[in-house]
This record gives structure tokens, C-alpha cells and sequence, in this order.
């Protein structure tokens, strides 16, 4: 795995944050609980650090396609519904 998927979220060229759902909880969270994991040992599958998942499901860090899948792959779901956007472009 590259190194730049283990440093720290905030190190990386500008990203667009993601924030949580409406609701106000992450569907990454809440998946990732019933799933009985940890952040450490999810972001172990994902190949990057327990603070970049704690980033991610706090809405502070958008993760790049390539991980955003490893994520959702592990947690049995879709990008789509992990990262949904708030509105389509105009």
C-alpha cells in the first residue's frame, strides 16, 4: 500500500469534506458498528490509519475513490451509500 494512504488526513492535497447525513450519523459508522469493528481494524482492511477513519466518519476527510471502495467492500455496501451527496450538480 502507498504511504500516502497512511499519513495523515489533513497532509494531503485540498479535499472536499463529506459531511454526514442528514441525520447527523455516519452510514459508515453505523455499518461498521453492526459489523462489530473497530476504526483500527477497519482502516486495517482499508489500508490506512484508525484517524483517517475516524476522519472519514466525521465528515473531515473525503477519501479518494480507490479507498472509498475498500471501504465500502469491507463493510458489505455501496459508495453510493457511504458518501451520498447532498444534491446533484446543476
Amino acid at each position: 500500500m502507498p504511504d500516502s494512504h497512511r499519513s495523515h488526513p489533513h497532509g494531503t492535497a485540498a479535499q472536499s469534506v463529506v459531511a454526514p447525513s442528514a441525520e447527523g450519523a455516519s452510514p459508515i459508522r453505523a455499518l461498521r458498528k453492526s459489523a462489530g469493528l473497530t476504526q483500527g481494524q477497519l482502516g486495517q482492511h482499508a489500508g490506512v490509519t484508525r484517524q483517517t477513519i475516524a476522519a472519514i466518519e466525521k465528515g473531515d476527510y473525503a477519501p479518494s475513490v480507490y479507498l472509498a471502495l475498500r471501504i465500502a467492500q469491507r463493510l458489505d455496501s455501496t459508495v453510493e451509500h457511504l458518501f451520498p451527496l447532498d444534491k446533484e450538480p446543476s
